[in-house]
């Protein structure tokens, strides 16, 4: 099987295990439900590949690409390294999922200590929030737009650790962001125990209007 096949394949099998997680997470219906449990993960997830949206994989496939393709990650070819996704749903927001149209995803490669992130957007239902207008409490220089990471379990909201940087396509609620950030000792171990997710603030959803866990590729 080529390589490109080979690599779709197995986006779309983390796509199934994203979809999955936030099905069971949510509590919403979902082809996947938590009986399946009780047989193997694969299967199910191969299961519900039918009814996962080519828009998302074709997303995913150009995210990751870039994330691999960035300077980074080709000039350290000798080093370990480890590809990831994210899919962002308002599903996975806590506490509260809100209503949106919006959709995003992240694709991303950890180099040694370095992870490259790279993700789109679309839809969104408002412009970002703007934390120098509305700041949190105490404020938070760091916090630099509105799409972060963050580290904590699915159900709760976990401290915030870094902030991508966004660029908007002409209409303001579309658009792709990247970031590049070493991880300490901690934020390495909570990505593998899968533990670090992402998600999006906007001003008619300033506490999240997406949100998804970074899963290995």
């Amino acid at each position: 099987m080529p390589f490109f096949k080979l690599r779709l394949r197995s986006l779309a099998i983390a796509l199934g295990t994203c979809l999955l997680l936030t099905g069971l997470h949510t509590g919403l219906p979902s082809t996947v439900t938590a009986t399946a449990l009780s047989t193997t993960p694969t299967t199910e997830i191969e299961r519900s590949q039918p009814f996962i949206r080519p828009s998302l994989l074709a997303d995913l496939q150009t995210t990751l690409s870039q994330a691999e393709s960035s300077p980074l990650a080709q000039a350290n070819v000798g080093e370990a390294r480890q590809t990831y996704i994210a899919i962002l749903k308002p599903q996975a927001v806590v506490p509260t999922a809100p209503e949106t149209a919006a959709r995003a995803v992240v694709g991303a490669v950890l180099v040694g200590d370095r992870l490259v992130i790279r993700a789109n957007f679309r839809d969104l239902s408002s412009g970002f929030r703007d934390y120098a207008k509305d700041p949190v409490s105490p404020p938070n220089p760091n916090i630099t737009s509105g799409f972060h990471l963050h580290r904590g379990n699915a159900n709760q909201n976990g401290p915030f650790q870094y902030a991508l940087a966004v660029t908007l396509d002409p209409s303001g609620i579309s658009g792709s962001a990247t970031g590049e950030l070493t991880l300490s000792p901690e934020q390495k171990q909570a990505l593998s125990d899968g533990l670090i997710y992402f998600d999006i603030h906007t001003t008619r959803n300033r506490g999240g209007e997406l949100r998804g866990v970074l899963i290995p590729s």
